[in-house]
């Protein structure tokens, strides 16, 4: 990894070495997790809730590390110790200083609903033409950034960063540290309203992003969004699902909205149209993010990671294209809205009618009113009320959709359908 050694390491992160350090080679990789440790890489000791990376520090020293960034170094121990006062912010440090060591594009991704698959899609289609890094899973956060940028090697030619918040100040942070050629936001939704109160105050806390930006970088904007058509920044394009090239081939409406969106970051570094539709052809949706998963006797679409009033509309608009089959929708509680909660549950309900939801039921206290104004919906008080009752539930000739705030814990709904 470029300039990184100990030396360079520890004036980084303002650490004091302790015990000898080859300060000429450079790390192998820099790591939170044990397990990924490789010979001659650097292993941060972090503490959680549950485990206290701290006691992994003989193990990693045996697989080869050559130094561990800790809050307190063993009395015994194998290796060079940097000691800092906090080894979050220490991982932080040295991830900013890694990311200016590198002459990669590249390319920031947030926004309240489509992250993750309009990250996935960006990732394949620059991946047409160039070495692609972008975050794994959804490490989009200030701890998984960071994480993400050290991942990225000096081969690389683009890097994909997703970058989420949920209070104000976040995106300020990750966007001086990821320091994006390309911004691409993706909506602004009803997410997260306890602490951004309204969409108003999303797209505040969205357009941070820019903050990071040079003058020269480019915002790429849907287009389609009322907030972010009223962004007036210099190099800003938008795009819509009514662009080139035709991506019908793309299942559901907002997928293909996140894939134009993608379309308009490939045009940007030079990519054609049809390298553009090849490398969207080879996109896989990720578990638990609107995937249609095939059944002996109805269809399921996952999409149970997680759930804003935003997105559960256009979930709905997703499962309202199915033509042949009977239209269900299994909604839980969405969490963080504020004090608007209940208004905004009762929308989805309504909503779900108006559309044209055949069968709703809903789970959790607050999707009581989602209950109250669909009508007729079956209601659950809770994810386990409904795991007790699922055997018996009919889904024959239906689409399926399950969706929830990730509290809820409706990965626990897929799999008990899967094995229905």
């Amino acid at each position: 990894m470029k300039a990184l050694t100990v030396e360079n390491i520890c004036r980084a992160c303002g650490g004091e070495l302790v015990g000898k350090a080859d300060n000429v080679a450079e790390a192998s990789c820099v790591v939170i997790d044990s397990r990924k440790l490789e010979a001659g890489g650097v292993f941060i000791a972090t503490r959680g809730e549950k485990v206290d990376g701290h006691s992994f520090i003989p193990q990693v020293f045996e697989k080869g590390a050559i130094a561990v960034v800790c809050e307190e170094a063993p009395a015994d121990a194998a290796g060079a110790c940097i000691v800092v006062k906090d080894s979050f912010r220490a991982l932080t440090d040295i991830a900013a200083f890694y990311r200016k060591q590198l002459n990669c594009k590249f390319i920031g991704i947030t926004g309240s609903v489509g992250k993750t698959s309009t990250k996935e899609m960006t990732a394949a289609v620059l991946s047409q033409k160039y070495k692609v890094c972008s975050t794994e899973g959804n490490y989009n956060n200030e701890i998984g950034v960071p994480l993400t940028l050290l991942r990225i090697r000096e081969d690389d030619e683009c890097a994909v960063v997703e970058m989420g918040i949920n209070h104000f100040g976040e995106m300020s942070r990750l966007t001086a540290l990821v320091r994006p050629d390309i911004a691409l936001i993706t909506a602004i939704g009803e997410c997260h309203l306890e602490a951004f109160h309204d969409r108003d105050g999303v797209l505040k806390a969205k357009t941070e992003i820019f903050e990071g930006m040079s003058e020269d970088a480019v915002a790429v904007l849907n287009g389609e969004d009322d907030k972010l058509r009223s962004v007036t920044r210099k190099n800003t394009i938008f795009y819509t699902k009514n662009d080139a090239p035709d991506l019908s081939f793309i299942r559901g409406r907002h997928m293909q909205l996140n894939a134009h969106g993608a379309a308009a970051v490939g045009r940007l570094l030079g990519l054609n149209d049809d390298e553009i539709i090849e490398g969207l052809k080879t996109v896989e949706i990720m578990k638990g993010r609107g995937g249609i998963v095939e059944l002996k006797s109805y269809s399921l679409m996952d999409d149970c990671y997680n759930a804003n009033p935003t997105s559960v509309k256009a979930a709905i608009d997703t499962l309202c294209e199915t033509k042949e089959l009977k239209k269900v929708a299994i909604l839980g509680d969405m969490f963080e809205l504020g004090e608007d909660e209940a208004k905004l549950h009762a929308e989805i309900g309504r909503y779900a009618k108006e559309k044209g939801v055949d069968r709703l039921i809903a789970v959790g206290t607050l999707s009581k009113n989602i209950q109250d104004t669909y009508g007729n919906a079956e209601y659950y008080e809770s994810t386990e009320a409904l795991l007790a009752d699922i055997d018996k539930l009919s889904f024959g000739g239906s689409m399926v959709l399950v969706k929830a705030s990730h509290g809820m814990h409706f990965e626990k709904v897929v799999e008990a359908l899967k094995k229905g």
